[in-house]
């Protein structure tokens, strides 16, 4: 009776794994030749949806205003020819789901789709904690302000998993800032000591 116990919770298991790995996927559809449709799953409110060019440029941007699923219908077709991604901000990553269009056609690149996983940092009194995943390995680069002035730059080759720890002078109490660049993007964060 207890190995059947074990096997149903194991099956049970297993079946929350899978349908939680599959609410975590993101649908792309053509509605018709002009609209695609763009179906985000497990968003959380406040995280941003936006659309971007191939230099950066925001095209579209809006804030996520209910927890559960994002479907958004988008007519595309007024777009140049080029590449572009749609972009979704979560907390602790961000989700890029690059796209090209052709004619007024819409191509999703799915296996050009990646996931930048943000910078975690973290400050206890005089120490600052630095970590990232990175499975692209792009190195970073951390740039230390007190006050406004530059104190410290590093630039880090990352490996897959990036742990750095600065001990910051006690004495000097005010406002300080990271700015941390990797992946053509820029990280910001504010703390005080």
């Amino acid at each position: 009776m207890k190995a059947i116990k074990r096997k149903v919770l194991v099956v049970i298991f297993m079946l929350g794994t899978l349908i939680n790995y599959a609410n975590n996927e993101t649908e792309f559809t053509n509605v018709n030749a002009k609209k695609v449709r763009v179906v985000f799953n497990n968003v959380n409110k406040g995280q941003t949806l936006t659309i971007k060019d191939k230099f950066g440029f925001v095209l579209h941007k809006e804030t996520v205003t209910k927890k559960g699923y994002l479907t958004k219908v988008f007519d595309l077709s007024s777009l140049n020819n080029g590449t572009y991604e749609i972009e979704l901000q979560k907390d602790f990553e961000i989700v890029v789901k690059p796209f090209t269009v052709v004619n007024k056609n819409v191509i999703f690149n799915k296996e050009l789709e990646k996931t930048i996983f943000k910078p975690i940092v973290r400050n206890n009194k005089n120490v600052l904690m630095i970590s990232r995943v990175s499975f692209d390995k792009e190195p970073i680069k951390v740039e230390l302000f007190y006050n406004d002035n530059s104190i410290y730059t590093e630039t880090v080759n990352s490996k897959n998993i990036t742990n750095r720890t600065y001990k910051l002078d006690k004495k000097l109490k005010g406002n300080y800032k990271v700015i941390i660049s990797t992946n053509n993007r820029k990280f910001y964060n504010n703390f005080k000591i």
